[in-house]
């Protein structure tokens, strides 16, 4: 059996150590936080230009609505109302469409 190697540290240093840790996850939780508010710039270019979100983060994903509908549950038709704007989409909707987008409900609601 091989021998473990081991160190040896003074307490403060170990101290340090493991402060720093959870600075660097803390860091890392804010981070993967604020992700779901960022908007990637095909997607911002996307909607600048006419499109709507729904539709600007689905051809982002590279994905069809069939796709889409799959992935969400909701019906082919119902997604393409959403996205032509004849429907608003129901809270339930665009939750399970910010899910999948990874984004948040309100980048996905459109205000006049």
């Amino acid at each position: 059996m091989a021998k473990a190697e081991t160190i040896t540290l003074k307490r403060s240093d170990y101290d340090a150590l493991v402060t720093r840790k959870e600075e660097l996850e803390d860091l890392l939780a804010a981070r993967d936080a604020d992700d779901r508010h960022r908007i990637p710039h095909g997607v911002a270019l996307a909607i600048m230009n006419g499109a709507s979100p729904c539709t600007a983060f689905r051809k982002h994903l590279g994905i069809t609505l069939r796709d889409l509908s799959k992935k969400t549950g909701i019906a082919t038709s119902y997604l393409s109302e959403v996205e032509r704007g004849v429907k608003p989409g129901s809270t339930s909707v665009l939750s399970r469409l910010a899910g999948v987008f990874g984004t948040t409900i309100d980048t996905l609601v459109e205000f006049d």
